[in-house]
């Protein structure tokens, strides 16, 4: 895609009707006065979610595992792992909100959200340096928390770019754009990650570097209003405290779309979430490093086909529920092979029905999400509680898997993942506000 010449920082302050926009409007609104430049804007959210999403798809589901295991041997991998999964989901869970809150209230010449996506991969990157190096449980369980924290601090604002700055009627192709970064990102970071099993410090320290670069350029490349013409927003305790609660009187469409999508994530990462675990144990694979490659291009190749057409069909037949419903179920039904047909073949072939399932939600529930947000004062926050419902069973499925697992087994992981997969899907009925 061909990129435009750099813009210089628009520094100029809001109009006085996006200003007012932004103290009442809800996510269902056009933006009064979006950034000129939406079209650089669409082909740079695909490299800005790769250098985020890059390090959810390699740490946690590659090298994390592999660390683990290289730390304290294989007895005590799976309990290990689900220490530090769980409290460094615990720190996601914390952060994205308030992330949003900080970044809704920021006042700069150069917006409310470029200053937080720099100063998070930053520190971000610095925590992975630190991660590489950690040779304890408590080591590893202080760094990883510290990558989930300030990775958050960076990703939260960048989500709130869409209702921002994307006009309505161009928010389903942002969406698929900003879904096919996302899961090139994760499966690529499988991809690549693997390639770092050898050494896992390097890996480390490359998607550190990455990242930062990547984001650095997004920011320059699409500046963004400055916010210090806007009024400071008062920070009440109680109202952050009540942002982890989605109330479902007071906004039930937010809440219908923050469940499926919780459901969803939570059922499909519990089980690809434990891939490499599943592969050495449950298919009996003992070198995972040459297998996952190929199963990454599988799920891509999937993901991308449904991706791309989704998010421009969504937009032209003006309806989002359909395709989030549908793709909740073939998710949801492709867990089925694996566990009918315990193989590395049905895998495969889970993994691309999956994908398909997987890229047509993801082109089209983060357009749906952005229509049903309470309100524009406080998208990034907002949008942060949403990032939970996606970031959080990214995170935490590890930690999950391990206490099934422990207990009931591998094949228990997968009737589980299938049943929130369905209930992800029928939870998008009740909106209303969205077709």
């Amino acid at each position: 895609m061909t990129m435009a010449s750099t813009p210089q920082p628009a520094t100029e302050p809001l109009p006085d009707e996006a200003a007012a926009f932004f103290e009442d409007a809800a996510g269902n609104e056009d933006p009064p006065a979006p950034i000129k430049g939406v079209g650089r804007l669409l082909g740079w959210i695909i490299p800005a979610n790769l250098g985020i999403f890059l390090i959810w798809g390699a740490v946690p589901g590659i090298l994390l595992p592999a660390q683990v295991t290289q730390l304290f041997g294989e007895a005590d991998k799976v309990a290990n792992l689900a220490i530090v999964m769980t409290i460094g989901a615990f720190c996601s869970m914390l952060a994205q909100p308030i992330a949003g809150q900080l970044s809704d209230r920021t006042r700069s010449r150069f917006g409310r959200r470029a200053p937080w996506i720099v100063l998070g991969s930053l520190a971000g990157g610095l925590a992975l340096v630190g991660l590489a190096f950690a040779d304890s449980l408590v080591g590893v369980v202080i760094a990883w928390s510290l990558v989930q924290i300030t990775y958050n601090f960076a990703q939260g604002p960048l989500s709130a770019v869409m209702p921002d700055r994307v006009p309505l009627k161009r928010r389903g192709t942002f969406a698929a754009l900003s879904g096919i970064g996302l899961m090139v990102g994760a499966l690529g970071g499988q991809i690549v990650g693997s390639v770092f099993l050898g050494s896992i410090a390097a890996g480390y320290v490359t998607f550190a570097v990455f990242s930062l670069v990547i984001l650095t350029l997004f920011v320059v490349f699409n500046p963004d209003h400055s916010s210090t013409e806007l009024e400071p927003e008062p920070f009440k305790l109680g109202d952050f405290l009540r942002t982890f609660w989605v109330n479902p009187i007071k906004h039930p469409d937010f809440f219908w779309a923050f469940t499926g999508r919780l459901l969803l994530y939570t059922g499909y990462f519990a089980v690809t979430g434990y891939q490499f675990f599943l592969l050495t144990d449950y298919f009996g694979i003992e070198n995972p490093g040459e297998v996952i490659p190929m199963l990454g291009l599988i799920s891509l190749a999937g993901i991308l086909v449904a991706t791309v057409a989704s998010g421009q069909l969504s937009d032209k037949v003006g309806r989002r529920k359909p395709f989030v419903f549908a793709s909740s179920v073939v998710t949801g039904l492709a867990l089925v092979l694996p566990w009918a047909w315990p193989d590395l073949t049905a895998w495969m072939i889970m993994t691309f029905i999956a994908g398909l399932g997987f890229g047509m939600f993801q082109a089209v529930d983060t357009a749906l999400m952005s229509e049903v947000l309470p309100s524009a004062k406080s998208f990034a926050k907002d949008l942060g509680v949403v990032n939970i419902a996606a970031t959080l069973p990214q995170t935490l499925a590890p930690g999950i898997a391990g206490a099934i697992v422990l207990s009931l087994g591998y094949a228990a992981l997968f009737p589980v993942g299938i049943a929130l997969s369905l209930l992800g899907a029928f939870a998008v009925w009740p909106i209303k506000a969205v077709k």
